[in-house]
């Protein structure tokens, strides 16, 4: 009943922002294992070679929705880029990051859905393949660690709020607060660097290209995904990446946030948010910096 109790909470908050224009829904922009929902903001003047970001919902939560929270607008006019805003209504509105279909590179789950919107807006906007990126919040944010293990060819960097790591549910009956194996939201399911690594690569093994850049976000307070899970997060990137532990920087990007620094930061950060629960708002202009759209 509690985990059911926030989840209706969070859905209700998170779908409460101002409303901004509408989107362009796109059919028949090729393989959908799924059934999911495109929808895509087109800024007015493309760039010659535009970037993709693709902004995945929470549980609970469609493209629409995610769309007045995380407020891209303003970025993707300025630099002509693309924002893809997907939609599942499986599992509670949950991206499946459990099945193996979702946890195999090419293996017909959502992954392969969302990987097969990118392709098709590169094809027909000749979008830049090498800047592609994804980002989400809560059931996004651990899409967006699956999409990062298991397509690490096609994105270049990730930036999101409140999950886990990539692989932390597999074999879960599910991927929504209802479904899932409670283990995993409640940072119990615990492993060195090297196992989260040993499982990231296990989603594409004929992989041996670098990992692509990772930078994420958790509350301190937050026991619907438990903080825990932040500090699996980095262990599994600090892993993929080879990139060690560097150094905290308080009040960094704001008064009671913390940056912890991988390495030179230029592949790894996390950002601990003191006191903040489930899920930490979105802070476009970071995520846009991260990508390097600035």
């Amino acid at each position: 009943m509690l985990k059911f109790t926030l989840f209706s909470l969070l859905t209700g908050l998170l779908a409460s922002s101002t409303t901004h224009a509408a989107l362009t829904q796109v059919a028949d922009w090729g393989e959908n294992p799924t059934n999911l929902q495109m929808a895509v903001y087109l800024p007015a003047k493309l760039a010659e070679k535009p970037a993709i970001i693709l902004a995945l919902h929470y549980c609970g939560g469609t493209g629409q929705a995610y769309y007045q929270v995380a407020n891209y607008d303003e970025f993707a006019d300025a630099q002509g880029f693309i924002v893809v805003y997907p939609t599942t209504d499986k599992d509670s509105h949950c991206w499946d990051v459990a099945s193996e279909k979702s946890l195999t590179n090419n293996g017909g789950g959502d992954s392969t859905g969302l990987v097969n919107m990118v392709k098709y807006l590169i094809e027909k906007y000749n979008a830049d393949p090498t800047k592609v990126f994804a980002t989400g919040s809560s059931s996004g944010c651990m899409m967006t660690n699956v999409l990062l293990a298991a397509y690490p060819d096609v994105f270049a960097a990730g930036s999101c709020y409140s999950g886990v790591a990539a692989g932390c549910l597999a074999g879960s009956p599910g991927s929504s607060p209802q479904s899932a194996d409670p283990r995993c939201a409640s940072g119990q399911n615990v492993k060195t660097g090297a196992e989260w690594a040993e499982l990231a690569r296990g989603m594409y093994p004929g992989f041996a290209g670098p990992y692509p850049r990772m930078q994420t976000f958790h509350g301190t307070a937050d026991h619907f995904v438990e903080y825990l899970n932040l500090a699996e997060e980095l262990k599994e990137w600090s892993a993929l990446l080879g990139v060690e532990f560097n150094k905290n920087v308080t009040d960094t990007p704001q008064a009671g946030y913390t940056q912890m620094v991988y390495g030179d930061g230029s592949k790894l950060v996390g950002y601990s948010a003191q006191g903040v629960g489930h899920t930490v708002p979105v802070h476009p202009q970071l995520d846009i910096e991260w990508f390097g759209l600035v």
